[in-house]
């Protein structure tokens, strides 16, 4: 989509509006909410994650996730003794599981997808109307009421997290369920996994069991070359992950 000058200058001032609201610190359903008391983010332990497509099922229907598309994903990595690239596949999202390994040959483990909610986001820093921000909590956002479609963002997005929303015609992503832990609440993925291989975190709660966790373990961000600040953590991140 190109944008001329005049459209520019019509929407930027709309955007500062809308920024101007984020800032002010409390979500407007949430009176009882501090942004700048957290800062979000969450671990993904991969031992834990058994594929099962539950944290994908749950994001879809709490987000009325358009069919075909996704805010969250897991991968299956297949490594076969002698190759040296894994296999890499995500039947539908893996929105049904996956089918059953039958190769003994194949060493085989899965990795949910989603936002990392960078807090150096190139995704923000190329929207040309400011409808993609970080919110003071550290929540990367959109605002569809901004949002041009220009995909600028989608492209930007080192970690493929982005879609089009085909009815909308707007950028859908991730929002860590913001209207559920604004109120106190996991997010969907979160609550329903069944082997707590998720976590939703804090960064700035002190009590927080994420920084003994950090401590503890072995963990790594993905595509940490990019320089994003990614906010989403692996453990035991394995090598051939990309």
């Amino acid at each position: 989509m190109n944008i001329n000058r005049r459209q520019m200058l019509i929407l930027l001032p709309a955007a500062a509006i809308a920024w101007k609201s984020v800032l002010a610190g409390t979500p407007q359903d949430s009176p009882n909410y501090k942004m700048s008391d957290h800062w979000w983010g969450m671990l993904i332990d991969i031992p834990k994650c058994i594929g099962c497509g539950n944290c994908v099922r749950a994001c879809s229907n709490e987000n009325a996730v358009p069919k075909g598309y996704f805010r969250t994903w897991v991968e299956r990595y297949q490594v076969e003794e002698g190759r040296e690239n894994p296999r890499v596949d995500s039947p539908n999202g893996a929105i049904d599981g996956f089918p059953a390994n039958t190769n003994p040959n194949l060493k085989s483990f899965f990795v949910p997808k989603l936002c990392n909610h960078c807090a150096d986001s190139p995704c923000v820093q190329v929207c040309p109307v400011g409808a993609t921000f970080v919110s003071p909590d550290g929540v990367v956002m959109v605002d569809d009421s901004y949002c041009l479609g220009c995909r600028y963002c989608v492209q930007a997005c080192p970690y493929g997290c982005r879609y089009l929303h085909p009815e909308k015609n707007t950028v859908d992503k991730c929002t860590l369920c913001y209207h559920r832990i604004t109120k106190g609440l996991t997010t969907a993925c979160c609550e329903n996994c069944p082997t707590g291989a998720r976590k939703l975190v804090d960064f700035k709660d002190p009590k927080d069991p994420v920084h003994e966790f950090l401590r503890q373990n072995n963990v790594q961000v993905l595509k940490p070359q990019m320089a994003t600040k990614a906010k989403v953590y692996y453990k035991d991140l394995d090598g051939s992950v990309r």
